[in-house]
């Protein structure tokens, strides 16, 4: 080789520029949100685009499910439990420009505890008294009475922080203090976001633009991993096709957990779940492990009461009404059903809920049971009809919130179940600030609900992730409903 040649060659090459990391990340969800307001509306996709990556609440909860530190760099909680102070992270600004301060606190916390509020977890906002902002940035919450998971509470979607001059419009066009900005929202299809350039965590994120992208359909989501039109589907639909992302050098496929409890409501105010024999029955005409290897693949673990089983207050209850075609035909035949009984449940079109609810059909009918699926869309229609209207017989839905076993004991909530035992119960959880003693009290919770069964608690949903082999940085568990991009990044 020529010294001419040489040179020529490394002049070449050295004109070639450095590969740059891939700035870009596609999302896949199967829902797609009605809103993009978490403060003023209950589905979960909206909190899966929006939490931490658009809005940030004092708190956040991290991948391991910890509490910690994000508007608010520190805080003091009094002895008595009763006054939280709270210091706020300076030079903080709103995507719009405007300056974030204790007054933004304020505003966001009376709007959700506001008689006119329609946030889904109204009630963390409860045990508040008062809010004092003595300046900029401290902010002083004065409860009424101990509550025991306050901290945890405020880590939520739902307790973002959100501005008076912008939260009217969230829903359409959301402004908050994350790391990334609302650029686009093409309905029916996705929602585009772009880095913050002024976000106060300098340098935290390395993504330029995030796109979540809405696809329903299971065989579809697993097409658009393998054609590279989705860079990652946190919550891949097609449980049997999961196994073949393992064996793919080209992706990396997470089993991991979730907190959503996966339940057929029953409407317990009406003909014939008001019988807590009907209730028993139908319970017991369930095989758990053939429903999680029915409808999952074996993926998820069954459950017998309203629980996460990754919580360390989880008892498992599947013993309380075990398996019992036997059983459930008897506590029918003594309830006045035993030549057979009709029944509808109104399935979304979720995959886990729609291949539960075949399997469930067919298990009950084993024993005299006839129940007929009814589809029905997520959210809106899901929402209108059995969330606000109760106009239902028995539903099936995942909950996907930490710690919400409260809502059996909820005023008005779409189950209809009334116990007054329960519910003194769940305020007394509330109040107890010893984390032994509260334990122990949601162990008595979870084993009233596994004898009164207002739901026929089925199995935990999994999350099955899948993703680019060279994009790290997703979370492999959900602690929260939540897909956190702020740290992902692509390999080089």
């Amino acid at each position: 080789m020529s010294k001419r040649f040489l040179a020529a060659l490394l002049f070449s090459v050295s004109l070639v520029p450095a590969y740059a990391a891939k700035t870009s990340l596609v999302v896949g969800m199967a829902i797609e949100p009605p809103g993009l307001d978490p403060t003023v509306a209950a589905p979960v996709a909206i909190r899966e685009v929006t939490w931490v990556n658009l809005y940030e609440g004092l708190v956040r909860i991290d991948r391991d499910g910890r509490v910690q530190p994000l508007l608010a760099k520190s805080w003091d909680i009094a002895p008595d439990g009763l006054t939280y102070t709270f210091r706020l992270q300076p030079g903080v600004k709103f995507h719009d420009g405007s300056a974030f301060d204790s007054a933004d606190v304020k505003f966001a916390f009376d709007r959700a505890r506001a008689p006119t509020s329609t946030n889904a977890q109204k009630q963390i906002f409860a045990p508040i008294d008062t809010i004092e902002t003595p300046d900029p940035l401290t902010v002083i919450i004065k409860l009424k009475e101990p509550s025991g998971n306050f901290l945890t509470y405020l880590g939520w979607g739902d307790a973002v922080i959100v501005a008076p001059e912008t939260a009217d419009n969230n829903k359409a066009t959301p402004v908050g203090t994350g790391p990334f900005k609302f650029k686009s929202w093409t309905r029916g299809d996705r929602v585009e976001l772009t880095r913050n350039a002024d976000y106060w965590q300098k340098d935290k994120t390395k993504l330029e633009s995030v796109t979540f992208r809405f696809i329903s359909d299971p065989q579809a989501q697993v097409a658009a991993l393998k054609a590279g039109d989705v860079d990652a589907f946190p919550n891949l639909g097609a449980p049997e096709l999961f196994s073949e992302f393992k064996k793919d050098a080209r992706f990396t496929a997470v089993a991991g957990n979730t907190e959503g409890e996966i339940v057929a409501g029953m409407n317990n105010a009406k003909k014939p779940f008001d019988d807590i024999r009907v209730r028993r029955a139908l319970m017991h005409a369930i095989d758990r492990k053939a429903l999680v290897e029915g409808a999952y693949s074996g993926y998820g673990q069954p459950i017998g009461s309203f629980f996460s089983p990754n919580h360390p207050a989880f008892v498992d209850m599947t013993g309380v009404i075990p398996y019992d075609p036997a059983k459930a035909k008897a506590l029918l035949a003594e309830a006045g059903y035993g030549k057979g009984l009709s029944i509808t449940i109104k399935a979304p079109q979720m995959a886990y809920a729609s291949r539960s609810a075949e399997l469930l059909s067919a298990m009950l009918a084993e024993v005299g049971v006839e129940m007929k699926i009814i589809p029905t869309e997520f959210p809106a229609k899901w929402i209108e009809e059995v969330f606000k209207a109760k106009d239902y017989d028995v539903t099936i839905v995942a909950h996907a919130e930490p710690l919400d076993i409260d809502i059996f004991a909820r005023d008005n909530y779409y189950f209809n179940y009334k116990n007054d035992k329960f519910k003194a119960l769940i305020a007394d959880i509330s109040k107890t600030t010893d984390e032994k003693a509260r334990f122990a009290k949601y162990g008595e919770a979870q084993k009233i609900l596994a004898e009164d069964v207002p739901a026929l608690f089925l199995f935990q949903l999994p999350k099955l992730g899948v993703w680019n082999a060279k994009l790290k940085g997703l979370w492999d568990n959900s602690p929260i409903p939540s897909n956190d991009v702020t740290d992902a990044s692509w390999a080089d």
